[in-house]
Protein backbone atom coordinates (compact mmCIF):
# COMPACT_ATOMS: atom_id res chain seq x y z
CA UNK A 1 0.00 0.00 0.00
CA UNK A 2 1.27 3.52 -0.97
CA UNK A 3 2.44 5.97 1.97
CA UNK A 4 2.98 9.77 2.05
CA UNK A 5 4.55 11.88 3.73
CA UNK A 6 2.93 15.22 4.21
CA UNK A 7 5.38 17.09 1.60
CA UNK A 8 4.90 14.14 -0.27
CA UNK A 9 1.11 14.66 -0.57
CA UNK A 10 1.46 18.24 -1.13
CA UNK A 11 3.63 17.71 -4.22
CA UNK A 12 1.74 15.19 -5.86
CA UNK A 13 -2.09 16.94 -5.16
CA UNK A 14 -0.78 20.68 -5.69
CA UNK A 15 -2.11 21.41 -2.09
CA UNK A 16 0.12 23.40 0.42
CA UNK A 17 1.87 21.74 3.80
CA UNK A 18 0.33 24.39 5.70
CA UNK A 19 -3.57 24.02 3.97
CA UNK A 20 -2.84 19.92 5.13
CA UNK A 21 -1.73 20.43 8.23
CA UNK A 22 -4.93 23.02 9.03
CA UNK A 23 -7.09 19.87 7.64
CA UNK A 24 -5.56 17.57 10.17
CA UNK A 25 -6.06 20.39 12.86
CA UNK A 26 -9.63 20.92 12.23
CA UNK A 27 -10.28 17.09 11.64
CA UNK A 28 -11.03 17.57 8.06
CA UNK A 29 -8.48 14.81 6.86
CA UNK A 30 -5.75 13.19 9.47
CA UNK A 31 -3.28 11.12 8.47
CA UNK A 32 -4.23 7.28 8.88
CA UNK A 33 -1.19 5.62 10.07
CA UNK A 34 1.58 6.54 13.06
CA UNK A 35 5.07 5.29 12.27
CA UNK A 36 6.79 3.31 14.77
CA UNK A 37 9.37 6.55 14.67
CA UNK A 38 6.05 8.78 15.68
CA UNK A 39 5.88 10.25 11.63
CA UNK A 40 2.75 10.23 10.54
CA UNK A 41 1.85 9.67 6.81
CA UNK A 42 -1.04 8.90 4.42
CA UNK A 43 -2.53 6.54 2.72
CA UNK A 44 -4.34 5.64 -0.82
CA UNK A 45 -7.61 6.32 1.33
CA UNK A 46 -6.98 9.45 3.10
CA UNK A 47 -5.53 10.27 -0.68
CA UNK A 48 -9.26 9.55 -2.23
CA UNK A 49 -10.74 11.78 0.54
CA UNK A 50 -8.06 14.60 0.01
CA UNK A 51 -9.55 14.01 -3.54
CA UNK A 52 -13.19 14.37 -2.40
CA UNK A 53 -12.51 17.32 -0.49
CA UNK A 54 -10.73 19.32 -3.27
CA UNK A 55 -13.58 18.28 -5.64
CA UNK A 56 -16.31 20.43 -2.85
CA UNK A 57 -14.43 22.78 -2.56
CA UNK A 58 -14.13 23.46 -6.17
CA UNK A 59 -18.26 22.86 -5.82
CA UNK A 60 -18.16 26.36 -3.92
CA UNK A 61 -18.55 24.04 -0.43
CA UNK A 62 -17.20 25.70 2.82
CA UNK A 63 -15.09 23.26 4.49
CA UNK A 64 -17.80 22.58 7.83
CA UNK A 65 -20.08 21.27 4.82
CA UNK A 66 -17.28 19.41 3.09
CA UNK A 67 -16.54 17.87 7.10
CA UNK A 68 -20.11 16.91 7.47
CA UNK A 69 -20.39 15.29 4.35
CA UNK A 70 -17.53 13.28 4.84
CA UNK A 71 -18.61 12.11 8.04
CA UNK A 72 -22.44 11.24 8.06
CA UNK A 73 -23.90 9.50 5.31
CA UNK A 74 -25.35 12.61 3.54
CA UNK A 75 -27.98 12.67 0.76
CA UNK A 76 -25.30 14.28 -1.67
CA UNK A 77 -27.85 14.64 -4.69
CA UNK A 78 -29.82 17.09 -2.42
CA UNK A 79 -26.61 19.28 -1.54
CA UNK A 80 -25.54 19.43 -4.79
CA UNK A 81 -29.11 20.57 -5.85
CA UNK A 82 -29.09 23.27 -3.32
CA UNK A 83 -25.76 24.30 -4.09
CA UNK A 84 -26.03 24.33 -7.58
CA UNK A 85 -28.78 27.08 -6.96
CA UNK A 86 -26.44 28.89 -4.75
CA UNK A 87 -24.16 28.90 -7.64
CA UNK A 88 -26.44 30.32 -10.34
CA UNK A 89 -27.79 33.43 -7.80
CA UNK A 90 -23.81 34.35 -6.69
CA UNK A 91 -23.12 33.55 -11.28
CA UNK A 92 -26.44 36.02 -11.91
CA UNK A 93 -25.24 38.56 -8.67
CA UNK A 94 -22.04 38.63 -10.87
CA UNK A 95 -23.55 39.07 -14.28
CA UNK A 96 -25.72 41.66 -12.09
CA UNK A 97 -22.44 43.70 -11.41
CA UNK A 98 -20.81 43.59 -14.09
CA UNK A 99 -24.16 44.97 -15.46
CA UNK A 100 -23.94 47.65 -13.56
CA UNK A 101 -20.53 48.94 -14.48
CA UNK A 102 -21.42 48.18 -18.34
CA UNK A 103 -24.14 51.00 -17.35
CA UNK A 104 -21.64 53.29 -15.76
CA UNK A 105 -19.60 52.95 -18.57
CA UNK A 106 -22.28 53.83 -21.09
CA UNK A 107 -23.12 57.08 -19.21
CA UNK A 108 -19.73 58.51 -18.71
CA UNK A 109 -18.30 59.92 -21.94
CA UNK A 110 -14.67 60.91 -22.34
CA UNK A 111 -15.38 65.22 -21.64
CA UNK A 112 -17.71 63.88 -18.37
CA UNK A 113 -17.10 62.75 -15.10
CA UNK A 114 -18.23 60.10 -13.64
CA UNK A 115 -21.81 60.75 -11.51
CA UNK A 116 -21.20 59.37 -8.39
CA UNK A 117 -25.25 59.70 -7.11
CA UNK A 118 -25.91 57.44 -10.63
CA UNK A 119 -23.11 54.98 -9.54
CA UNK A 120 -24.34 54.52 -5.69
CA UNK A 121 -28.34 54.15 -7.11
CA UNK A 122 -27.55 51.84 -8.81
CA UNK A 123 -25.73 49.87 -6.93
CA UNK A 124 -28.04 50.02 -4.14
CA UNK A 125 -30.93 48.86 -6.95
CA UNK A 126 -28.71 45.77 -7.36
CA UNK A 127 -28.48 45.03 -3.45
CA UNK A 128 -32.14 45.39 -3.19
CA UNK A 129 -32.37 42.59 -5.40
CA UNK A 130 -30.52 40.54 -3.18
CA UNK A 131 -31.49 41.73 -0.05
CA UNK A 132 -35.36 41.87 -0.44
CA UNK A 133 -37.29 41.68 3.09
CA UNK A 134 -40.21 39.24 0.93
CA UNK A 135 -38.01 37.13 -0.45
CA UNK A 136 -40.89 35.58 -2.23
CA UNK A 137 -40.67 38.00 -4.77
CA UNK A 138 -37.69 36.44 -6.55
CA UNK A 139 -39.56 33.88 -7.24
CA UNK A 140 -42.42 35.52 -9.75
CA UNK A 141 -40.17 38.10 -10.89
CA UNK A 142 -38.09 37.44 -14.10
CA UNK A 143 -34.37 39.35 -13.39
CA UNK A 144 -35.30 42.40 -15.33
CA UNK A 145 -38.57 42.98 -13.51
CA UNK A 146 -36.55 41.94 -9.87
CA UNK A 147 -34.45 45.15 -11.18
CA UNK A 148 -37.57 47.04 -12.15
CA UNK A 149 -39.17 46.02 -8.13
CA UNK A 150 -35.89 47.20 -6.73
CA UNK A 151 -36.25 50.04 -8.94
CA UNK A 152 -39.65 50.94 -7.50
CA UNK A 153 -38.49 50.06 -3.67
CA UNK A 154 -36.10 52.64 -3.89
CA UNK A 155 -38.24 55.29 -5.02
CA UNK A 156 -40.85 54.78 -2.80
CA UNK A 157 -38.36 54.92 0.38
CA UNK A 158 -37.71 58.34 -1.54
CA UNK A 159 -40.78 59.18 -1.67
CA UNK A 160 -42.81 58.64 1.14
CA UNK A 161 -41.91 60.40 4.66
CA UNK A 162 -42.11 58.29 7.72
CA UNK A 163 -45.36 59.63 8.21
CA UNK A 164 -46.69 59.54 4.86
CA UNK A 165 -45.58 55.91 5.25
CA UNK A 166 -47.77 54.98 8.74
CA UNK A 167 -50.70 57.06 6.90
CA UNK A 168 -51.00 54.39 3.90
CA UNK A 169 -50.48 51.15 6.19
CA UNK A 170 -53.21 52.29 8.56
CA UNK A 171 -55.74 52.78 5.20
CA UNK A 172 -54.57 49.62 4.19
CA UNK A 173 -55.07 47.87 7.15
CA UNK A 174 -58.77 49.78 7.21
CA UNK A 175 -59.31 48.41 4.13
CA UNK A 176 -58.15 44.83 4.85
CA UNK A 177 -60.91 44.83 7.74
CA UNK A 178 -63.51 45.79 5.67
CA UNK A 179 -62.56 42.81 3.32
CA UNK A 180 -62.68 40.53 6.06
CA UNK A 181 -65.95 41.81 7.05
CA UNK A 182 -67.51 41.53 4.07
CA UNK A 183 -66.28 38.02 2.99
CA UNK A 184 -70.46 37.07 2.87
CA UNK A 185 -70.89 39.23 0.28
CA UNK A 186 -71.59 38.83 -3.44
CA UNK A 187 -67.89 40.37 -4.69
CA UNK A 188 -70.04 41.36 -7.84
CA UNK A 189 -72.32 43.61 -5.73
CA UNK A 190 -72.23 47.17 -5.35
CA UNK A 191 -70.01 46.82 -1.81
CA UNK A 192 -67.69 44.56 -3.76
CA UNK A 193 -66.74 47.03 -6.17
CA UNK A 194 -66.95 49.79 -3.82
CA UNK A 195 -64.20 47.72 -2.07
CA UNK A 196 -62.02 47.06 -5.14
CA UNK A 197 -62.39 50.54 -5.96
CA UNK A 198 -60.62 51.69 -2.94
CA UNK A 199 -57.94 48.78 -3.08
CA UNK A 200 -57.07 49.89 -6.98
CA UNK A 201 -56.90 53.65 -5.85
CA UNK A 202 -54.86 52.65 -2.57
CA UNK A 203 -52.38 50.75 -4.34
CA UNK A 204 -52.18 52.76 -8.01
CA UNK A 205 -51.04 55.13 -5.85
CA UNK A 206 -48.13 53.11 -4.98
CA UNK A 207 -47.17 52.06 -8.48
CA UNK A 208 -48.56 54.03 -10.48
CA UNK A 209 -48.37 53.72 -14.42
CA UNK A 210 -44.86 53.12 -14.56
CA UNK A 211 -45.05 49.61 -12.17
CA UNK A 212 -48.51 48.62 -13.17
CA UNK A 213 -47.26 45.44 -14.39
CA UNK A 214 -44.98 44.37 -11.05
CA UNK A 215 -48.69 45.08 -9.45
CA UNK A 216 -50.39 42.80 -11.33
CA UNK A 217 -47.97 39.87 -11.35
CA UNK A 218 -47.22 40.63 -7.85
CA UNK A 219 -51.26 39.68 -6.89
CA UNK A 220 -51.83 36.99 -9.79
CA UNK A 221 -48.26 35.01 -8.91
CA UNK A 222 -47.60 35.71 -5.54
CA UNK A 223 -51.13 36.68 -3.13
CA UNK A 224 -53.21 34.70 -5.93
CA UNK A 225 -50.83 31.39 -4.76
CA UNK A 226 -50.52 32.07 -1.31
CA UNK A 227 -47.24 33.99 -1.58
CA UNK A 228 -46.28 36.80 1.01
CA UNK A 229 -50.31 36.88 2.54
CA UNK A 230 -49.62 37.20 6.06
CA UNK A 231 -47.27 40.78 5.30
CA UNK A 232 -50.24 42.15 4.03
CA UNK A 233 -52.80 40.93 6.16
CA UNK A 234 -54.97 38.84 3.74
CA UNK A 235 -55.65 35.09 3.66
CA UNK A 236 -56.49 33.25 0.92
CA UNK A 237 -60.11 33.50 1.21
CA UNK A 238 -59.98 36.95 0.72
CA UNK A 239 -57.48 37.61 -2.25
CA UNK A 240 -60.34 34.97 -4.03
CA UNK A 241 -62.65 37.44 -2.93
CA UNK A 242 -61.24 40.51 -3.82
CA UNK A 243 -59.83 38.93 -7.31
CA UNK A 244 -63.50 38.57 -8.05
CA UNK A 245 -64.65 41.94 -6.97
CA UNK A 246 -61.44 43.82 -8.83
CA UNK A 247 -62.90 42.14 -12.05
CA UNK A 248 -66.61 43.23 -11.57
CA UNK A 249 -65.04 46.88 -11.05
CA UNK A 250 -62.90 46.93 -13.85
CA UNK A 251 -66.10 45.53 -15.95
CA UNK A 252 -68.25 47.89 -14.62
CA UNK A 253 -66.07 50.83 -15.32
CA UNK A 254 -65.30 49.33 -19.00
CA UNK A 255 -69.10 48.10 -19.43
CA UNK A 256 -70.14 51.85 -18.22
CA UNK A 257 -67.94 53.76 -20.78
CA UNK A 258 -68.74 52.02 -23.87
CA UNK A 259 -71.83 52.37 -23.18
CA UNK A 260 -71.69 56.57 -23.31
CA UNK A 261 -69.62 56.82 -26.13
CA UNK A 262 -72.36 58.39 -28.09
CA UNK A 263 -73.23 60.90 -25.27
CA UNK A 264 -69.65 62.36 -24.56
CA UNK A 265 -66.77 64.30 -27.16
CA UNK A 266 -64.91 61.84 -28.69
CA UNK A 267 -61.86 63.71 -26.98
CA UNK A 268 -63.45 63.41 -24.00
CA UNK A 269 -64.29 59.32 -24.61
CA UNK A 270 -60.48 58.63 -25.51
CA UNK A 271 -59.05 60.38 -22.21
CA UNK A 272 -61.43 58.61 -19.92
CA UNK A 273 -60.72 55.34 -22.26
CA UNK A 274 -56.51 55.49 -21.93
CA UNK A 275 -56.86 56.54 -18.41
CA UNK A 276 -58.68 53.39 -17.52
CA UNK A 277 -56.12 51.01 -19.52
CA UNK A 278 -53.70 52.76 -17.67
CA UNK A 279 -55.00 51.97 -14.73
CA UNK A 280 -55.57 49.06 -15.26
CA UNK A 281 -52.61 47.53 -16.86
CA UNK A 282 -49.83 50.81 -16.87
CA UNK A 283 -47.39 50.08 -19.57
CA UNK A 284 -48.07 46.88 -20.54
CA UNK A 285 -49.20 46.32 -23.73
CA UNK A 286 -50.09 43.34 -24.39
CA UNK A 287 -52.26 42.99 -21.43
CA UNK A 288 -53.97 46.18 -23.14
CA UNK A 289 -54.36 44.33 -26.74
CA UNK A 290 -55.57 41.51 -24.94
CA UNK A 291 -58.72 43.43 -23.59
CA UNK A 292 -59.35 45.10 -27.01
CA UNK A 293 -59.82 40.82 -28.25
CA UNK A 294 -62.06 40.04 -25.10
CA UNK A 295 -63.91 43.53 -25.68
CA UNK A 296 -64.51 42.48 -29.39
CA UNK A 297 -65.87 39.35 -28.65
CA UNK A 298 -68.10 40.27 -25.79
CA UNK A 299 -71.56 39.91 -26.35
CA UNK A 300 -72.31 42.36 -23.77
CA UNK A 301 -70.92 45.45 -25.57
CA UNK A 302 -72.62 46.99 -28.67
CA UNK A 303 -71.45 46.91 -32.25
CA UNK A 304 -70.98 50.59 -32.09
CA UNK A 305 -68.65 50.44 -29.12
CA UNK A 306 -67.01 47.84 -30.73
CA UNK A 307 -66.47 49.81 -33.94
CA UNK A 308 -65.07 52.57 -32.26
CA UNK A 309 -62.45 49.80 -30.21
CA UNK A 310 -61.14 49.07 -33.49
CA UNK A 311 -60.92 52.38 -34.73
CA UNK A 312 -58.27 53.26 -31.86
CA UNK A 313 -56.88 49.77 -32.04
CA UNK A 314 -54.13 51.31 -34.32
CA UNK A 315 -52.98 53.19 -31.81
CA UNK A 316 -51.94 50.92 -29.58
CA UNK A 317 -48.41 50.03 -29.75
Amino acid sequence: MTQWYVKDLSKLTGISVQTLHHYDRIDLLKPSVRLSNGYRVYTEKDLLKLQQIIALKFLGFELSQIKAFLTNDADMIKHFSVQAKLLEQKSRALLDASQVLRSIITDVSDDKSISWETIIQLIEVYRMTQNFDHAWVKDIFTPNELKQYAAFETELKNRYSPEQKTEFENHWASLVSEIKNNLYQDPNSEIGRMLASKCMTLINGLYGKKYAHLRTKKFEKGFAEGKGLAEVGLTQEMVSWLEKATDAYWRDRIYGLLSQLEKLPNATSLTLWYELLDEMYGEDIARKKALYALALEDTQISETAKAWLRDIMPSLH
